[in-house]
């Protein structure tokens, strides 16, 4: 099935995301009752409490907000294959959103592209169009797929690829690239870092850059996964980035 898709037509994606607020304690009372309720099984099974865990609110999307989005897709230049990234970061989740949202309906519009990430179908897609929905914009075509039948869902999916139907463990990123002979994303952060990053170091680059890697990685494993050569680092490019700080132009997505 792979060699029937044309590199160009897939578009590699990675989000990072953090807990709406630095700690438990900046929640009201509503959420913080909500949040114990959702974490009610964490909490007795590892014997903690709400607070302490409140780190891991970045993996719930009723909890957590997009601060990243990088996009990655393939042409040739001068003969070559290269691969292109811009990312979409800043303080304003909406604008992030509307900026990812922009780029995949102009540049992206038609049915041939496929959006692939790692556990992407689990995590990345969905987080994207709950984040989306409470933010009071339209879904994308390619993320609007309610009532599609699954050869219709227009994904891609390297965790779900790598399982072969097995689906009794997950397998990160890190180790499939460690295997494949695929340079490391991790480096000076993994993804349960980004939180504090964000809210403690105030650090927007180095976590815009965490999640450009991961989209080379992905990119570089599905080459992999087609039995393709790696993309040459002299062939990878970063465009200048969509910071989410000033406001968009947006008469039809308003909530």
């Amino acid at each position: 099935m792979l060699e029937k898709i044309k590199d160009e037509n897939i578009i590699f994606i990675d989000i990072e995301t953090v807990g709406q607020h630095p700690t438990f304690a900046d929640l009201n009372n509503t959420e913080q009752r909500l949040w114990e309720r959702k974490m009610q099984w964490h909490i007795e099974k590892d014997n903690t409490t709400a607070a302490e865990i409140y780190n891991r609110a970045a993996i719930w999307a009723e909890f957590g907000k997009i601060v990243c989005i990088s996009i990655g897709y393939i042409f040739t230049k001068d003969n070559c294959k290269t691969l292109r990234i811009k990312s979409f970061y800043g303080h304003s989740e909406r604008e992030i959103l509307l900026g990812f949202k922009t780029m995949i309906e102009t540049r992206f519009n038609k049915s041939q592209y496929l959006l692939c990430a790692h556990n992407g179908k689990e995590f990345d897609f969905p987080y994207i169009s709950r984040r989306m929905l409470v933010n009071g914009i339209r879904l994308p075509k390619i993320l609007d797929y309610a009532g599609h039948k699954p050869w219709e869902v227009r994904h891609l999916d390297t965790l779900d690829l790598w399982r072969f139907g097995d689906y009794k463990h997950y397998t990160s990123l890190e180790l499939l690239s460690s295997i494949f002979g695929i340079d490391s994303p991790k480096e000076e952060m993994d993804g349960s870092q980004v939180h504090e990053f964000y809210w403690q170091n105030d650090n927007l680059t180095a976590i815009a850059e965490y999640c450009q890697r991961d989209v080379i990685t992905i990119c570089q494993l599905m080459m992999r996964y087609k039995g393709q050569p790696l993309i040459d680092s002299n062939n990878i490019e970063i465009t200048e980035p969509f910071l989410g700080e000033e406001p968009i132009d947006d008469n039809t997505e308003k909530a």
